[in-house]
């Protein structure tokens, strides 16, 4: 008896020192998340129209990266798309001390070329939702994209409650190349890239066959009963809450989502907790993300629209459907009832409120710095340079070097070979300037210089909106700022008036953003400080936009910038050269 319960004493010592050394080794593991991805073409139906998509892994979205608050990250990434580079951005993820594995090409790195493996690795150093998509050319329309969903360290609450967690990506979807897209917005007669085929879920889709100019290719080409073009369904259980993570990455259309008979509760944007507030729509710009709560408590006999609509351009495009199910009924029955049309696309006055009523959260507030060292404003115009549309920042219009700016810098490689060394303009003429015309910008010019800031200084940045070269016509512009985060210091319609309105800013609890919307003929103002080292692209997040010049580029601090890998450089200056 006594041998008996020696030895069960003794099993169970040995279990508990494996189960003590498998959470060892687990916590150990948990400090670093290792992915290997194959980035080629296939082809996919994610709206039922077969057309060629970059995919990771053979699927798009890609995969989910999911990591903990101060975990490393690598990203082992294999270009097999034969005859075009890539690079990949991570969304929101700051890249202290690792600039140069944000992804930008021609700002960060140098693309990586067909065949090669390139290896990404960083810390995300703060919990929340982001994503991650192609930064090259307009790559990002063909697929390759996905999210990346960081947690709380060990111990730490959040300040809301839910029991499960779910992530959507909404998209719009084009069935033409990027290479046709690109092709047309260079081109002589300019030819538009127009409003997109189809808007999708997580991935998914459904295109009208039958408007197909060519029917007869239908059956070949477009298939309404494929799988893959099916609703993208979200069960829930009743009674429970749920987080749903939604991100925009969208090429061109600002968008509204809503789920038929719930509210939902903003908790969360771009990684910063929100002042809750309750919504029925949800707008939403490329690149941004947001957490909502939403509650199962409806008649759980049966299913629910999710659905989103395009705002802010006269939408041509079919609502982007989707189920929330109920279980366990049927997952893939329709709801009873027809899809919402969802609110007015020109409705601006709703979008701006949304905006304005995104405050920090009462227990996460960072008190911004009370003046600033320097004003950037960037008046958002179209014009034309060598009878080419381009888009531009004060009548400047941003074009990339061959060889990345941090490279450069860094290493000091013939600076005036590579880059314009003068800064743009930092203003424009705020009397003379009519935001509501169609301005003649006979002076417009392209360049390549950068904004070079002074480290640790803070700096405001106010974007100002006008009219394009159409008549009545101003867009919405999602702008993103890469390496930070900035706080929102106010909206505005109308002419921003820098005598005034510096007078209105929210000094107590803006919400802080790494993506941020200015809408039509209005002005959005921010502010960050200038204490990441390294290069950081500033852009507008649609797609064609930043393509046609709407973008600048900041440097701050790069003398403090470690040693560079020799992995991001190889192209225009740097051909042979690797860091020593």
């Amino acid at each position: 008896m006594v041998e008996i319960l020696e030895c069960r004493t003794l099993v169970k010592l040995l279990v508990l020192c494996h189960l003590i050394f498998s959470v060892a080794v687990s916590k150990v593991e948990g400090r670093i998340r290792h992915y290997r991805w194959d980035v080629k073409y296939e082809y996919k139906s994610p709206d039922c129209f077969k057309k060629l998509v970059i995919t990771i892994n053979g699927g798009t979205p890609g995969p989910k990266i999911l990591a903990q608050q101060g975990d490393t990250v690598v990203v082992e990434l294999k270009n097999s798309l034969l005859t075009e580079n890539v690079a990949i951005h991570w969304h929101g993820i700051r890249q202290i001390g690792t600039p140069w594995s944000d992804g930008t090409e021609g700002v960060t790195q140098c693309p990586i070329l067909p065949g090669d493996t390139f290896i990404y690795k960083f810390v995300v150093d703060r919990a929340g939702s982001y994503l991650y998509h192609a930064h090259y050319g307009i790559q990002r329309e063909a697929g390759l994209y996905g999210s990346i969903i960081v947690s709380v360290p060990n111990g730490v609450s959040e300040p809301f409650v839910y029991d499960y967690d779910r992530s959507i990506i909404l998209n719009d979807w084009y069935h033409k190349s990027t290479f046709e897209q690109a092709t047309g917005l260079s081109s002589i007669p300019f030819v538009w890239v127009g409003e997109p085929q189809s808007l999708l879920i997580n991935g998914r889709g459904r295109f009208n066959c039958s408007l197909l100019a060519t029917p007869s290719l239908e059956a070949r080409v477009c298939n309404m009963t494929n799988p893959d073009c099916s609703p993208y369904i979200l069960t829930v259980i009743p009674g429970k809450t749920y987080r749903l993570r939604i991100g925009s990455l969208t090429s061109l259309s600002a968008l509204s989502f809503q789920i038929e008979g719930h509210k939902m509760t903003v908790v969360e944007a771009d990684g910063h907790y929100v002042e809750p507030f309750e919504i029925q729509n949800l707008y939403i710009y490329s690149g941004e993300t947001y957490s909502v709560l939403i509650k199962a408590n409806q008649n759980p006999s049966r299913n629910y629209w999710m659905t989103t609509n395009v705002v802010s351009r006269k939408p041509a495009t079919l609502t982007g459907l989707a189920i929330l199910n109920y279980y366990p009924n049927y997952p893939k029955k329709s709801p009873p009832t027809l899809p919402t049309a969802g609110p007015l696309w020109n409705e601006t006055a709703q979008r701006l409120a949304q905006s304005l009523s995104l405050k920090a959260h009462k227990n996460f507030t960072h008190t911004p710095p009370l003046t600033s060292d320097k004003v950037i404003v960037l008046l958002n115009t179209q014009n034309k340079i060598d009878g080419v549309y381009r888009w531009s920042l004060n009548n400047v219009s941003f074009s990339l070097p061959h060889t990345p700016y941090l490279v450069a810098l860094k290493e000091n490689v013939n600076l005036n070979r590579i880059f314009d060394q003068n800064p743009p303009p930092e203003n424009y003429d705020f009397e003379n300037y009519d935001i509501y015309g169609v301005a003649e910008n006979v002076n417009a010019t392209s360049s390549n210089g950068i904004y070079r800031l002074r480290f640790n200084s803070t700096v405001d940045v106010i974007l100002q909106n006008a009219n394009t070269m159409t008549v009545n016509n101003s867009e919405t512009h999602p702008w993103h700022l890469h390496g930070h985060d900035f706080w929102v210091m106010g909206y505005g319609t109308g002419k921003f008036d820098i005598k005034k309105d510096v007078g209105k800013y929210n000094l107590v609890n803006p919400i802080m953003k790494n993506t941020v919307p200015v809408h039509p003929y209005g002005w959005t103002a921010l502010r960050f400080r200038a204490d990441n080292p390294g290069v950081w692209a500033f852009h507008c997040h649609i797609e064609s936009h930043f393509y046609m010049g709407m973008g600048v580029v900041f440097e701050e601090g790069v003398e403090k910038v470690g040693k560079l890998p020799s992995s991001v450089m190889g192209c225009g200056e740097t051909k042979g050269f690797h860091s020593p």
